[in-house]
């Protein structure tokens, strides 16, 4: 591998924790969903998930609840990073690695949950595990991951998969607890039009917000790509989700901010491959 090629593999395997991930699994064994499967296609790409990855936290960041279990409970200032690589790791283990690997990891963020609850500034109890919170984090994630797919890697996914992909991720969220998870992107469409109403912004949300669209990146060298993914995963928000926000969603730039991610995701492809 050329020393450019293996330092930007390098760094790129260092985001996502992928030194310390066991994604080994023994003959048999294809995890969670195997190699056929529609997760393994979606999640398969560095860039896209990257650019779903930053647009999936600027939803989730909207449920008061789910915002404040980062601001009660995690020291997001000055651990964005960290958080984010936990994520990959999740969904890496889950999707990637053996079964019994994507089973422990799972009980372990279940154990985390458990631990994770307090009260909201107008008084209203919440909790991590709690069902309906649980689903509505799952599906701001699987919307954007999918909303990135097709934006950033295979604009004709079809739709007969699209819905696989649903399916097989609700999976995941029945296992972390959630109910009533949207299995096809029908469902999908209607949960999120129905929570609108409970989701908002307020200096809390801002305040996240600014930390994860300004963080530094984990290598001076990442920079300009850690500051392109940002931009094409505010991109990718529904024009709601961007209004609450007070985002440009960058509609005039769009067709600009697309083929320069596609055009990032191939040179990350190849770094990657050798």
């Amino acid at each position: 591998m050329l020393p450019l090629r293996r330092h930007i593999a390098d760094q790129i395997r260092e985001i996502v924790g992928g030194r310390q991930l066991d994604l080994t699994r023994p003959p048999g064994d294809d995890g969670l969903f195997g190699p056929g499967s529609a997760t393994w296609a979606v999640h398969g790409d560095f860039t896209a998930m990257m650019a779903g990855g930053i647009a999936s936290l600027l939803v989730q960041m909207l449920h008061p609840a789910a915002l404040a279990g980062v601001w009660d409970h995690s020291d997001f200032r000055r651990d964005m990073s960290g958080r984010l690589r936990r994520t990959a790791g999740f969904i890496s283990v889950t999707t990637y690695g053996s079964t019994e690997a994507a089973e422990a990891m799972i009980a372990r963020v279940r154990a985390v949950h458990d631990r994770v609850a307090g009260t909201l500034p107008d008084g209203t109890p919440y909790a991590a595990n709690d069902p309906h919170l649980l689903t509505f984090v799952h599906a701001a994630e699987v919307d954007s991951f999918l909303r990135a797919h097709r934006t950033y890697r295979d604009p004709d996914f079809p739709d007969v998969r699209a819905d696989q992909y649903l399916a097989e991720m609700a999976q995941i969220a029945r296992r972390l607890g959630a109910r009533d998870v949207p299995e096809n992107r029908h469902q999908l469409a209607r949960f999120l039009d129905a929570i609108r109403s409970e989701l908002r912004v307020d200096a809390r949300t801002r305040a996240v917000a600014r930390t994860l669209l300004n963080q530094p990146a984990p290598n001076p060298a990442l920079a300009t790509i850690g500051g392109w993914l940002t931009q094409a995963g505010v991109a990718l928000l529904p024009d709601w989700a961007a209004r609450l926000h007070g985002l440009d969603s960058g509609t005039a730039m769009k067709p600009a901010i697309r083929a320069g991610t596609r055009g990032l995701g191939g040179a990350i492809r190849w770094a990657l491959a050798g």
